[in-house]
């Protein structure tokens, strides 16, 4: 027994070391045979997603004070990335409708085709119509509480063949979900489907009963829903269409009657998504819904917007950290951008690009795991438009010439969109110079993917670290580079 005892005593922490040994080789990131491909968008240049380098790593065991790096990180992984897109509105499906086949083509394989493109795999709808509209409509009769007349008819025509075309180009991964602007004006306080006003309590039925109208209807025409945000904006009183929400009645809402009626019609799989706002008022409405058990197992996930105007011009990225925080088992989806106050002579303007790139490195970086634009395409006017909101988009159709215009923001989110994979993870990626912002993501094919903008006038250089092997880097003025390796 003494003799067993001891040689338990003498193997036990061999085999302790030997576990240690695996576990440690088993996170152990190789670079053997790795180059690192690097593609670059720089102002002033002509580089648009080009390919401009292709360099080998070597040992740098410990960086200088003087050198700038950017540290990756492999062996620490956070959340699973779901995709990029943008919103497939009335307007964007109006002016594609207006270009030659050849310009149609194009545009779905600049946006849908990762090899020609830059592979876009979200996508969101407008239920009924929007500000990006050509006029106000619903599905149904006005007074019509039971939907008995409830008709996607207006939506054949534009609408539902762009849909199905983006998603023959994007294949298997195309994710749709679907956002309301307003309920029809008779359920409603002001009894106008714009300028705000509320849901009136004895239509809550009701109107969850349409939110399951309408995703049947678009299923049966062939495009699967992904999910649903609640409602667009439930705070902002709009000139278009727009309908207030408390957080108290998003809560209950959603508890009472939209969650269980999603439920009951067998379509429990959708994610449902709340908020659909922008950053600043976010933690109080999300604290409200999902610190209520029977409201937040309805949840899936929490939608954001960066229209940042109300908090001085400052985006509150840190925000969505603090969130993610409070409800790690959440996901946190970025649901609308665009850049505004649209001037046709303003389309290559480098800034709109560069708001894309810091917003979409530090919303990852904090947890997002899917980042959709707002429309896809807009004419020459940045519209069309019911109510004269026009804006930016990453590409604009001239519908008198056809011609198409890449816009800085369409190259930037490329940077993302064409090179991260659905079901990759992102992993640690630190500057350690804030004129450098960076986020990565490891593929399931092993593929590292690194995202490195430069904000300063001054070319950079610096060194991609991981380990104790590094690669040095240049990086131009006001430019973003994608290092594939």
């Amino acid at each position: 027994m003494k003799t067993t005892t001891t040689l338990l005593i003498l193997i036990f922490p061999l085999i302790l070391f030997s576990q240690h040994k695996k576990k440690a080789k088993s996170n152990e990131f190789s670079l053997k045979n790795r180059s690192v491909e690097v593609f670059s968008s720089a102002d002033s240049t002509n580089l648009r997603l080009t390919k401009t380098d292709n360099l080998e790593f070597s040992e740098l065991k410990q960086p200088l004070e003087t050198q700038i790096c950017v540290f990756v990180n492999p062996n620490n992984k956070f959340q699973t990335f779901l995709g990029i897109g943008g919103a497939i509105t009335d307007s964007s499906a109006e002016v594609f409708a207006k270009l030659p086949s050849n310009k149609q083509s194009e545009l779905l394989n600049a946006y849908y085709n990762s090899e020609k493109g830059i592979g876009y795999t979200l996508a969101r709808t407008n239920i009924h119509s929007c500000d990006f509209s050509s006029e106000s409509y619903t599905y149904i009769k006005e007074g019509d509480k039971e939907l008995a007349t409830f008709d996607i008819n207006h939506d054949k025509k534009f609408r539902i063949p762009l849909i199905k075309k983006a998603m023959e180009v994007a294949g298997d991964n195309f994710n749709l979900y679907v956002s309301p602007w307003s309920p029809p004006a008779f359920m409603k306080s002001n009894n106008n489907m714009l300028k705000g006003g509320k849901l009136l309590p004895e239509y809550y039925q009701s109107w969850a009963n349409y939110y399951v109208k309408y995703i049947s209807a678009i299923q049966k025409e062939g495009i699967p829903v992904w999910g649903l945000t609640i409602q667009n904006e439930p705070m902002a009183t709009q000139t278009w269409e727009s309908c207030i929400y408390t957080a108290e009645e998003e809560r209950d809402f959603l508890k009472n009657y939209l969650g269980p009626t999603i439920k009951k019609a067998g379509l429990g799989s959708k994610k449902i998504i709340i908020w659909d706002h922008n950053r600043d008022l976010i933690s109080q409405r999300v604290s409200t819904i999902l610190d209520d058990p029977e409201a937040s197992k309805y949840v899936w996930g929490i939608g954001f917007h960066w229209y940042e105007n109300w908090s001085g011009g400052n985006p509150m990225y840190e925000n969505i950290a603090r969130v993610n925080e409070m409800y790690p088992e959440k996901k946190l989806l970025f649901t609308e951008g665009c850049s505004e106050s649209f001037n046709e002579k303003r389309y290559q303007i480098w800034a709109n690009g560069e708001k894309y790139g810091r917003s979409m490195i530090n919303d990852f970086n904090n947890g997002t795991v899917g980042w959709t634009d707002w429309n896809i395409l807009l004419d020459e006017h940045g519209g069309p438009n019911h109510v004269g909101n026009f804006c930016f988009a990453p590409i604009h159709a001239n519908t008198v010439s056809g011609e198409l215009i890449y816009t800085p923001s369409y190259y930037f989110i490329g940077h993302f969109s064409k090179f991260i994979k659905k079901g990759a993870k992102r992993i640690s990626s630190i500057p350690s110079r804030s004129q450098l912002l960076t986020t990565s993501f490891i593929n399931n094919d092993g593929k590292i993917i690194t995202i490195v903008m430069n904000q300063s006038d001054k070319k950079i250089i610096y060194n991609l670290c991981i380990g104790t092997k590094a690669c040095e880097v240049k990086i131009l003025p006001h430019s973003i580079q994608t290092l594939v390796y």
